[in-house]
């Protein structure tokens, strides 16, 4: 199954937006939601604290500062399709690509 990770901290309200986005496709698009909170880590704090809410897909980035429903909606469907045996396209990969 497909992981997604979020991470932000709270009190961010673009996070919060993001998070809508996520739960909103999940419900089409089912995959594992994992949120981290930035502060609870300097390392994730120095590297992200500019940039929240940055959201990875199973490890690559692919969103930062807010998530394209519909381009999410097309990576997973890649996703979805390369597990079924095709090969997702380059072309569907996400906003930060």
């Amino acid at each position: 199954m497909t992981t997604v990770v979020i991470f932000g901290r709270e009190g961010c309200c673009l996070c919060d937006q993001a998070r809508a986005v996520l739960e909103r496709v999940r419900a089409t698009y089912p995959f594992k939601l994992e949120q981290r909170d930035i502060e609870r880590d300097e390392e994730l704090l120095r590297a992200y604290l500019e940039r929240i809410p940055v959201v990875t897909i199973d490890g690559e980035e692919a969103f930062e500062l807010f998530v394209d429903e519909a381009q999410l909606k097309v990576w997973l469907g890649g996703r979805v399709q390369g597990a079924a045996g095709a090969s997702a396209d380059d072309s569907q990969a996400g906003a930060l690509k």
